[in-house]
Formats: structure tokens, C-alpha cells, sequence
């Protein structure tokens, strides 16, 4: 909840997902978009150091380790996967992710469920 509360008050990442954005045309969502895109990834690159969990090429033949199934945390098998789960590689189609490090502020007094307070302007 604090990663989507940073999210929201550096680029307004909810704001932008809970819009219908049905009604604009797509030159005007492409333009939304490439700055929300900017400022998330600097939000996230700032507080989340992120690596992949197979440095490999999509698309490309990854080898693993075929006496044992991989660990479904950070490995999931798709396609024909034996009911041991044990495969000497496969196609990578996505390389996942892992945190290697995370830096968030201190949590204050507020309520862990309130991921950006509602602003009224008084006066």
C-alpha cells in the first residue's frame, strides 16, 4: 500500500488507472501516458531496486537445472511442464522481476488502507 501511495503522489499513477479514459483520443492518452511512464519509473527506480530474475533475452532458449523443479516463486513453468516440474530449460518469455533492495520512508500515523488522502481547497 505505501509503493501505490508514493505511486500516486509523484505521478498520480491512481488517478490516471481509475479514469475513464474511453472519451480521449489516443494522441492525448499516448502524451498522458509517456509522462506518467517517465515519472513512475523514477518514482519506482528511487525507492525499489529492481533486477531481473533471468537475465536472458526474451524469446531465447534459458537452461536450468534439470535434476530439480525450479522455485515457483521466482520460476513459472508454462506450456507442456511435466508433473514433476523438473525441465532442463525452456523459452524465455518473460525474465520476472525481484527486489533486490527496497528504500521506503518511515511510516507515519496514518491509516495503512488510505492510499492518498482527498483534498479540499478551503476558501
Amino acid at each position: 500500500m505505501q509503493i501505490l501511495g508514493i505511486l500516486q503522489r509523484d505521478s498520480r499513477l491512481i488517478d490516471f488507472l481509475m479514469e475513464d479514459i474511453s472519451s480521449y483520443a489516443d494522441d492525448q492518452i499516448g502524451a498522458a501516458v509517456r509522462t506518467l511512464h517517465d515519472d513512475c519509473a523514477r518514482t519506482l527506480t528511487r525507492h525499489v531496486n529492481l533486477t531481473p530474475i533471468i537475465d536472458g533475452v526474451e524469446g531465447t532458449f534459458q537452461k536450468l537445472d534439470g535434476s530439480k523443479a525450479p522455485d515457483p516463486n521466482r520460476i513459472k513453468l508454462i506450456g507442456n511442464v511435466p508433473a514433476n516440474g523438473k525441465v532442463p530449460g525452456g523459452t524465455l518469455r518473460h525474465r520476472g522481476w525481484i527486489a533486490s533492495s527496497v528504500n521506503l520512508p518511515p511510516l507515519g500515523k496514518q491509516d495503512p488502507a488510505a492510499i492518498a488522502p482527498a483534498e479540499l481547497e478551503v476558501g
